[in-house]
């Protein structure tokens, strides 16, 4: 199973998160996440970050799809993948009604309808060809020059039905949050279809102090388990809080439950570090490649 690595963005600068690259590299992970959650914009940044981390390959998790129009994000994704040579992979994702309704002032209606036409404009740019969707809810006509680009890799942030088996078919793979080893193998890996990539991102801590960890992270995350997509993904392992699927323990733990997830059928590991500065180390270091 291949194993990336979340760049934490939030409330740190650009050149915490540079550093952050660097020991990506150094360390051998494949490859470097940037989530797109009210800061940075990861797209911008991914270059600057990739130039500090040669030889990783750069992806997003996720970049909310309807501010940004498909021909916008197919041009900021070539653009990235030109820039830097390295293979991108681009997750995009529906956001929430209260995101995307509250703060960018766009409906929500129909969010299965947006998700199919986004992807089926985004794909022929990203391909070097011309989208031609006149749809319910965008219209995308028009293509792109971006000579010597490579098509970037397009991921679908899911975790509900609708959206999974969309990505099953027009995308490359799903990356998952809050999804332990029962969803994964009994939900997403047989609703997304064969040859489809599962990028299973799990908050992580190796440490001794289970309980404070599982805490903290139920006072920061506890909310998403009464967002009705995550709290579907979590009935599905069991969880009755969000912090029950966080990854806990000393590192023979750690081990074990990445494992279930490989053999549950996660393809890519998505490493989302979390604790005191000693913990993340322990933590980055054991899961390293």
């Amino acid at each position: 199973m291949r194993t990336g690595i979340l760049i934490d963005e939030l409330g740190v600068g650009f050149d915490g998160m540079t550093a952050q690259a660097r020991e990506t590299a150094k360390l051998g992970y494949g490859t470097l996440w940037l989530a797109q959650r009210g800061g940075w914009d990861a797209l911008t940044a991914l270059p600057a970050l990739g130039a500090a981390a040669p030889g990783v390959e750069l992806g997003t998790c996720v970049v909310p799809t309807y501010p940004r129009h498909p021909i916008t994000m197919a041009a900021q994704a070539l653009t990235v993948q030109a820039a830097t040579g390295a293979p991108v992979h681009l997750g995009v994702g529906l956001s929430h009604r209260y995101i995307v309704e509250r703060e960018f002032g766009y409906s929500y209606e129909r969010p299965l309808r947006h998700l199919r036409e986004y992807l089926e404009a985004l794909n022929p740019l990203l391909r070097g060809e011309k989208a031609a969707v006149h749809g319910e809810t965008l219209t995308a006509a028009g293509g792109l020059t971006t000579p010597g680009a490579s098509r970037p890799a397009v991921l679908v942030g899911s975790v509900s039905p609708g959206s999974t088996r969309l990505a099953g078919e027009l995308a490359d793979g799903v990356i998952t949050t809050w999804a332990g080893p029962r969803a994964i193998g009994e939900f997403v890996v047989p609703t997304l279809g064969p040859g489809r990539r599962v990028v299973s991102g799990q908050l992580i801590c190796v440490t001794s102090e289970v309980d404070e960890r599982r805490a903290w992270v139920e006072e920061t995350y506890g909310a998403a388990a009464e967002v009705p997509a995550y709290r579907s993904i979590l009935d599905r392992d069991g969880y009755a809080r969000a912090s029950d699927s966080a990854i806990v323990g000393d590192e023979e733990t750690v081990r074990r439950q990445v494992k279930s997830l490989e053999d549950a059928g996660a393809t890519e590991l998505l490493v989302m570090p979390f604790g005191s500065a000693a913990e993340q180390a322990r933590t980055r270091e054991l899961l390293a490649a």
